[in-house]
């Protein structure tokens, strides 16, 4: 089964559909590539559609297919890794000139002449399908972009804070990584970029959390407060017992007696099921009520200040 991160990709590539989204999706995946200057452009990842969709789109610029070397690889648990290498210095130079550098630019710092703000969206796939990835949102709400280059990371940052997302920055093993953690975010940002059923499937997600949350909360209250009527039940008896053996029942008035006698039969039942046994039946709190009186009786026995 496809992990939640892939089939966010896999919704992503189909947003790419015209030329002016295209033109930026590549920006975007070019950027954030594993070489991207005039003397190496190699794009690499290990999901088949980022890889089809990145071959399309180089190939719609180019036109050179016989530019492009394609390797795939394997590792030992048969996990691809995919890579596209530009090999053509005129290729290279073109498609660096397309994207406005020119004499050895410093490659790796966005030029925002490139993104046209109606495709900002389209910018940002592109940067998250080269570099991005969510986690299963039933695990943990995550979302985050990785790049060895501070000044790109600087960069999506203020692209992310720009569309209205809250997002964070850190460093980790000479990686620096643009993250993502609180779920409304994650939702508003892949909404943004269009992949609306993937943030559905958040909320979805969460929103299941929550009914499962708040049924623990009950079920938790609901234990607790079948333990605390059994013990509840558990001293009235014991102090009933107390009273029959001490001082007997004949000292009690009717009413004491009756729900003494009623109680020590049916040690289970609850106050409301007690008052309705009674001969007359009486409410829940009239059932504790003489269960207070009798527990005020035993406690007054055992200190010996009990006065018939």
């Amino acid at each position: 089964m496809p992990s939640f991160s892939y089939t966010v990709k896999e919704e992503l590539c189909s947003e790419i559909t015209d030329r002016d989204k295209k033109y930026a999706c590549l920006y975007g995946m070019l950027i954030s590539s594993k070489h991207f200057d005039f003397d190496k452009i190699v794009f690499q990842t290990k999901n088949d559609k980022v890889f089809s969709l990145f071959k399309e789109l180089i190939l719609s610029v180019s036109k050179n297919k016989s530019a492009l070397k394609i390797t795939e690889k394997a590792n030992k648990i048969g996990i691809f890794t995919y890579s596209a290498e530009l090999v053509s210095d005129v290729e290279r130079e073109h498609i660096l000139n397309r994207y406005k550098y020119f004499n050895g630019d410093d490659t790796r710092k966005f030029i925002s002449e490139n993104i046209d703000i109606n495709n900002l969206p389209a910018f940002l796939i592109g940067l998250f399908l080269a570099s991005g990835s969510v986690i299963d949102p039933n695990k943990e709400y995550h979302l985050e972009f990785v790049t060895p280059f501070s000044e790109i990371a600087e960069e999506i940052k203020n692209l992310l804070i720009h569309v209205g997302v809250s997002v964070k920055l850190s460093e980790r093993k000479g990686f620096y990584i643009v993250y993502l953690k609180e779920s409304e975010s994650i939702e508003d940002l892949l909404t943004y970029m269009g992949a609306t059923m993937s943030s559905l499937e958040i909320m979805n997600v969460k929103i299941l959390k929550d009914v499962r949350n708040k049924a623990n909360r009950i079920s938790n209250c609901d234990t607790a407060n079948i333990e605390k009527s059994i013990a509840a039940a558990a001293k009235q008896v014991e102090d009933i017992e107390f009273i029959e053996k001490t001082i007997g029942f004949g000292s009690l008035s009717e009413d004491l007696r009756e729900i003494a006698e009623i109680r020590l039969e049916n040690p289970d039942y609850s106050l409301r099921e007690l008052g309705q046994a009674l001969e007359k039946p009486i409410s829940r709190s009239g059932v504790n009520h003489r269960m207070k009186k009798l527990s005020a009786i035993a406690e007054d026995i055992r200190s010996n200040k009990y006065r018939s």
